[in-house]
């Protein structure tokens, strides 16, 4: 193999295009398993003047080529800001996708981590991205599993190649599939019913995307940062990036697949969104809008679908553990019934958090994907 590395011009929007649409043209052209993000998005995400996480990271991408083709790409990012929480001076790769080559592997990470040593980082932590809102986790099982709009697919070998460098694991997350059941279980609408009048909470709704945004839009961001602030590595959503994530994701949702628990004060102490599986629309538009990726994309969003991706639950610190999800389940069960949802994927959850994964007792459940985030010294 003549292979060559090149540093991707993190400004050149035609330089990331071919950085992402290497897994797509190429790696995983004909896997029936892994799901394209939209390359459009993708870019956005990693182009400097386009997403807010700049203000706090700095980011460097590197793609191996062999004889001018490519096979190997990666990133290597720095965010300052969990830096500064934790006292680590750990740097993150992600976009990690390579041929089954070792030379190829090590090329990329030995790229990524010079590059992280000049900067001054002690550790290498990954896949993460930029922020909780970019998919995390190289998979480990579930490699036979349909993939979701949110999360990493990857070969089997991955993690093979990534413990000969010597990684180790950092924190592992699963996913379930989850039977939508028939009509709400009787133990959430008897829970649902106790935590209504013992703590003053209800559900709100809305007629329209506009009036949700107007009243909730900022508030809702806060909650997650609230409710996601002691998870591993996260990285609190700046005003920016909430501003850009209003605009980038709302917009698409249906107000039947959300909901939103208010207090006495009507202020914002829960709420859950979900979107109709995205997945085969993404495979056939192969990732793109134009020329006819947007149909695809449509009848996902307003057509007939059995699945429903559980995009995030996220409540309030002081009111977890008290049974409130159970509203939001009790409030989006009969929607997705109405919808034709047959299952739900929960999407990762960190394999020790017993809060989230207590929710989905009274559920069919089954474990369907695990992937785990690597760590070694530089």
């Amino acid at each position: 193999m003549a292979l060559t590395l090149k540093e991707i011009n993190p400004k050149s929007t035609g330089d990331l295009k071919k950085f992402v649409k290497f897994p797509i043209d190429t790696l995983y052209k004909d896997n029936q398993y892994y799901v394209p993000a939209l390359i459009l998005d993708e870019v956005g995400t990693l182009h400097p003047d386009k997403n807010p996480a700049f203000e706090f990271c700095e980011a460097v991408y590197f793609m191996v080529y062999d004889d001018g083709k490519p096979v190997g790409r990666i990133a290597g990012i720095i965010n300052k800001v969990v830096n500064e929480r934790t006292g680590n001076k750990c740097m993150r790769f992600g976009w990690l996708d390579f041929v089954d080559n070792e030379k190829v592997s090590r090329m990329l990470f030995d790229a990524v981590e010079k590059w992280g040593r000049e900067k001054g980082m002690t550790h290498i932590e990954g896949p993460l991205g930029f922020s909780d809102m970019d998919p995390e986790g190289m998979l480990i099982e579930g490699f036979d599993q349909l993939s979701t709009m949110a999360t990493i697919y990857n070969h089997p070998y991955y993690p093979e190649h990534i413990a000969k460098m010597g990684f180790e694991k950092s924190v592992d997350w699963v996913e379930f599939r989850i039977k939508i059941p028939e009509g709400i279980p009787e133990k959430h609408q008897r829970i649902s019913e106790i935590i209504r009048k013992k703590y003053g909470v209800r559900n709100i709704y809305f007629n329209d995307l506009k009036s949700l945004v107007n009243r909730y839009g900022q508030e809702l961001f806060r909650l997650i940062n609230e409710a996601y602030d002691q998870l591993h590595g996260y990285s609190p959503l700046s005003p920016r990036q909430i501003d850009h994530y209003i605009k980038m994701y709302v917009p698409v949702l249906n107000l039947n697949n959300v909901s939103l628990i208010v207090d006495a004060d009507e202020n914002l102490v829960g709420v859950g969104i979900s979107m109709p599986s995205m997945s085969k629309a993404l495979i056939k538009s192969r990732g793109r809008l134009f020329p006819t990726g947007w149909i695809h994309l449509l009848k996902a969003l307003r057509g007939k679908n059995d699945t429903v991706d559980l995009m995030l639950v996220a409540v309030k610190p002081e009111y977890q553990s008290k049974g409130v999800n159970a509203l939001l389940f009790s409030d989006l069960i009969p929607n997705f019934i109405k919808n034709g949802y047959e299952w739900a994927e929960s999407n990762p959850e960190l394999e020790l958090n017993q809060k989230v994964q207590s929710q989905w007792q009274y559920f069919e459940t089954h474990l369907n994907k695990r992937r785990r985030c690597f760590i070694k010294p530089l």
